[in-house]
């Protein structure tokens, strides 16, 4: 992994080049981000920079001994740890290498959600055991093999769990030229005797536009389906991805048709699109068109509020929002953003989509239709 295969993230990326280009490389760092911004690629980049034998202004070489080894993940002074769902007490991270390679390769971006399907465990509990922790610091014990420094880039750190403390020292006190790269998505589940020890590197989530042009570039995505799919992704390309395995539904047209039915109080309609349109769309498009709905809503705050330039919309989706932004008020966007995010709670959790999508409808109808709001609040 080479930083220009990376979507994004110039200020991080020349960040990180610049601590190896000064000799100030942390012992031990926490890449810290959202899924799907990248933290976890960003780590083996900086890795296999660190450890090219020919180092280039801005990034590895790609063809020394070292990154040849480093792209296939084979190097071997580069090791990983990560949540696995484990068979029994003394397996370790190693014991699924073949599956991490493979799913990493093919995905530099993927989830937690991801990774378990790669492995085939649908319902396990994911877990980095104390096998793993102790395995870790066998294998770190031991001499570099060929490669100036020994990397450890542990994945998720939020499932180590008071396993991590047989770590601490370790991690405060490594053997020479040995780093930590912990990469995580939520700072609130790690273990603070661990991030204390750690230098925290940031990863913003991706923008639209760079998540609009990998689609149109790399995947042939046409450019209404790409900004669609970037629009609902929110700068997470891990999300953009399984957009992309679902079928192209139109959810543009799904929600105008929708909320005319809202707005007119057209009640058969109403009952009709919730008997039949939303339960066959599946759980996850009910999903993605509640957040789609969402985000077309914030547009329309925006476009109420003057900030244009924040407006990522255009063509059809860019006129119907400014049209909307002029017929209703923002409170009543408010409340229905509100109890859109609420719907798609209980969607996650296998509620009936029948009841809950005719239950949010009649709301709105009397949020939009008779500007009447959730507890008997009048709007005036």
């Amino acid at each position: 992994m080479q930083f220009k295969d990376i979507i994004g993230q110039e200020h991080t990326k020349s960040h990180l080049i610049q601590t190896v280009k000064d000799n100030r490389v942390s012992h031990a760092q926490l890449f810290l981000g959202p899924e799907g911004a990248g933290g976890l690629a960003l780590a083996v980049a900086y890795a296999q920079y660190i450890n090219c034998e020919n180092k280039h202004a801005n990034d590895s070489c790609g063809s020394c001994n070292s990154c040849n080894k480093y792209q296939k993940l084979i190097h071997p002074d580069l090791h990983f740890s990560y949540p696995f769902f484990a068979k029994g007490k003394d397996e370790v991270a190693v014991t699924y290498i073949e599956e991490w390679r493979k799913s990493f390769l093919a995905n530099p971006y993927m989830g937690l959600d991801f990774w378990r399907k790669n492995l085939d465990a649908e319902n396990k509990q994911a877990n980095i055991n104390i096998a793993e922790a102790h395995d870790i610091i066998k294998k770190l014990s031991l001499k570099a093999f060929e490669a100036e420094y020994k990397v450890l880039i542990m994945w998720l750190p939020e499932f180590l769990d008071v396993q991590g403390n047989a770590l601490l020292k370790l991690i405060e006190e490594p053997p020479a030229k040995t780093l930590f790269l912990l990469v995580a998505e939520n700072q609130d589940r790690i273990l603070n005797t661990i991030i204390s020890r750690t230098q925290l590197i940031k990863v913003a989530k991706l923008d639209h536009d760079a998540i609009k042009h990998y689609l149109c570039m790399e995947k042939m995505v046409l450019p209404q389906r790409a900004n669609e799919i970037a629009f609902i992704a929110d700068g997470n390309l891990q999300a953009a991805l399984d957009l992309l395995e679902e079928d192209t539904n139109p959810y543009f047209e799904l929600l105008l048709a929708w909320l005319r039915c809202i707005v007119t109080d057209a009640g058969l309609n109403i009952i009709r699109m919730c008997e039949e349109d939303f339960p066959k769309l599946g759980r996850e498009n009910q999903k993605n068109f509640l957040l789609y709905a969402i985000h077309m809503l914030r547009q329309i705050i925006l476009t109420q509020q003057g900030v244009q330039s924040l407006v990522l919309l255009q063509g059809q989706e860019l006129d119907f929002v400014q049209k909307f932004s002029e017929n209703f008020k923002s409170e009543q966007l408010e409340w229905t953003i509100d109890l859109l995010e609420k719907t798609h709670y209980k969607v996650e959790r296998n509620a009936n989509p029948k009841i809950l999508f005719l239950d949010l409808s009649l709301q709105l109808v009397l949020i939009f239709k008779y500007q009447t709001f959730p507890q008997g609040t009048q709007y005036i």
